[in-house]
């Protein structure tokens, strides 16, 4: 089995951080010898910083990269992926909506002939009408950036690392999905799909479901829109960040 790192963007997720590292600490135990774990603690208002340095104590297989200030989800992604090291690169978020577990599915998937594995949910666990709210954007971006999966929304992914240091990532917001689904396709990655299990949150709430938050991403997504689809800037320029290949 190949290496892999797991990695987790944490923000107000002391509730439920621990029990994702070590949930994702015994399945990568099992699944192969060369891991490793890293938390993104993106500047979490709560006491997420204690817990994790507990944590540390605990398992040394752990890393966490921590945020002086917050720099969004997709700023926390970006930092992820940098800090990954492994072959295999596994994320989803701190705040136990998925059970990191069901990595073996994913991995399940993973064949010579594919690069990037994505989640989708099998049944949305928050409520009908973030279920109905996920559905209008899953079709709307979709169309408009002519992506070919089924729920660009749901954050369970194991990419190839080789995958990932082909692209360049910029976004600092939730839109970062849209673009890392975009550039890895548009470069030539394969995808396999595997529904996994969505949940409601155990503790807090989703930041995303805000009219502040809404416009915004809205916003985000029309700049990127004409980045990625009228300008193909990917296709033609240079990318702002670039996950750097495997040291052999």
């Amino acid at each position: 089995m190949s290496s892999i790192t797991a990695f987790f963007p944490c923000y107000g997720d002391a509730g439920t951080i621990a029990s994702m590292v070590v949930l994702a600490e015994r399945t990568l135990a099992r699944v192969t010898d060369d891991w490793e774990i890293v938390v993104v603690n993106d500047a979490s208002p709560d006491h997420a910083g204690e817990v994790l340095a507990e944590l540390v104590t605990r398992y040394p297989r752990l890393r966490v990269v921590t945020h002086p200030t917050n720099r969004g989800y997709g700023g926390a992604l970006l930092s992820g992926f940098q800090s990954a090291t492994k072959e295999l690169v596994f994320y989803t978020d701190g705040d136990a909506q998925y059970d990191p577990r069901e990595l073996t599915r994913l991995l399940s998937a993973l064949t010579d002939e594919v690069d990037v594995v994505n989640g989708y949910k099998i049944f949305r666990g928050d409520g009908p009408v973030r279920t109905v709210v996920g559905r209008i954007y899953h079709t709307v971006v979709s169309r408009a950036f002519g992506l070919r999966i089924r729920d660009v929304d749901c954050d369970f992914r194991l990419i190839r690392r080789s995958a990932l240091s082909g692209i360049g990532l910029e976004s600092t917001s939730g839109t970062i999905c849209v673009e890392l689904i975009k550039k890895l396709q548009d470069s030539g990655a394969r995808f396999a799909e595997v529904g996994v299990n969505h949940y409601d949150r155990p503790f807090g709430s989703s930041q995303f479901f805000r009219p502040g938050r809404v416009a915004r991403t809205l916003v985000q997504l029309a700049r990127l829109w004409v980045k990625l689809v009228v300008r193909k800037e990917h296709l033609t320029g240079e990318a702002a960040l670039r996950v750097p290949a495997r040291e052999s």
